[in-house]
């Protein structure tokens, strides 16, 4: 984690998760209305115009919600390539749920999705103080299912919402820091080459 003229930047092996700016703002219109990511997300491509989505846009930047914390997701050469946040705040609990978006189709099936994921469990288990972490997939998106089990979440139950069904998967700081001591135990002597952290094979 580092600060910066941009605010908080969370850096991982191959993405930078910034905070967001009205500069997102064309890239987002455009992945809002792809008709294949609203139904990765349960939701219908956004119908609206430009300037209105510009008008919401702006709104939401200069009035945040306290309870969600947003970040657009940059390759190392700085292109934006998706966003990523947690919403539903509990502070009592320390809990949240996760959200992330590879926007970019160049950039599917890459193991960008894992480092977003990775990088963000560490701020917000190590840094943040979050007790437990939780998301919602489409029961029939196995793809996504597999890419979170191997980050760490675990299958808790299904969920009907808005006639579909998803499944609720969870990780708890506990799991986390046990995985990362996992990690760290199967790194190999310092003579040979490193093994990353938090980059888990896809």
């Amino acid at each position: 984690m580092t600060m910066s003229s941009e605010g908080l930047v969370l850096r991982g092996h191959r993405v930078l998760l910034r905070e967001k700016r009205m500069g997102d703002a064309p890239d987002d219109f455009a992945w809002s209305r792809d008709q294949e990511l609203a139904q990765l997300d349960a939701t219908a491509p956004l119908r609206i115009s430009f300037s209105d989505f510009l008008i919401l846009y702006t709104e939401e930047m200069e009035y945040p919600n306290p309870f969600s914390r947003r970040f657009a997701i940059e390759n190392l050469e700085r292109k934006h390539i998706g966003n990523c946040s947690y919403y539903d705040i509990d502070f009592p609990r320390k809990e949240a749920e996760l959200g992330i978006m590879i926007g970019d189709r160049a950039y599917w099936g890459q193991g960008y999705g894992p480092d977003v994921l990775n990088t963000l469990l560490r701020h917000l288990f190590l840094e943040a103080g979050m007790e437990r972490l939780y998301l919602h997939t489409l029961d029939w998106n196995h793809r996504a299912q597999k890419a979170f089990t191997k980050c760490g979440f675990t299958p808790r139950e299904r969920v009907l919402r808005n006639g579909h069904t998803f499944i609720r998967m969870e990780q708890t700081r506990r799991d986390f820091l046990a995985r990362l001591k996992a990690t760290e135990e199967a790194e190999p002597p310092k003579d040979k080459a490193p093994r990353p952290r938090f980059i888990l094979e896809t």
